[in-house]
């Protein structure tokens, strides 16, 4: 007869790095009155590494620069594209290798507008 205790798990590698819970809102929204999220339809920003599918946090307190992904209004639609401008000149354009997404020049539109500049992606691995 054995008078032992014999564990009937496996300790977790991850014990010994725990630093107590992650609180996504905190990391990933620095401005959380003026954010918002959106869930991605489309492949024409894998290359930004925002697939399909993907949850962006999208904020409205930050004003849009060359290069930034946006969400913006386009003839009456929300559209997800990375802000090129150079000199006078605007384009929303795509960020994928995929040769059927092509820029779009938006200068002097008035059914044009950003609504908010995507600072963060949460992409789908398994579900």
């Amino acid at each position: 007869m054995f008078d032992a205790k014999v564990p009937a798990g496996f300790p977790s590698p991850a014990a010994d790095f725990s630093e107590g819970r992650i609180d996504l809102t905190e990391v990933l929204v620095p401005h959380p009155s003026a954010s918002f999220t959106l869930r991605i339809s489309g492949n024409s920003l894998t290359r930004a590494g925002i697939l399909d599918g993907a949850l962006v946090i999208v904020d409205r307190s930050l004003t849009a620069r060359h290069d930034d992904i946006v969400v913006a209004v386009l003839d009456g639609e929300l559209t997800a594209k990375r802000l090129i401008v150079r000199k006078d000149r605007v384009w929303l354009a795509p960020d994928s290798d995929d040769p059927q997404y092509r820029a779009i020049e938006v200068t002097g539109r008035p059914d044009f507008s950003v609504w908010g500049v995507i600072t963060s992606t949460i992409n789908f691995l398994r579900r």
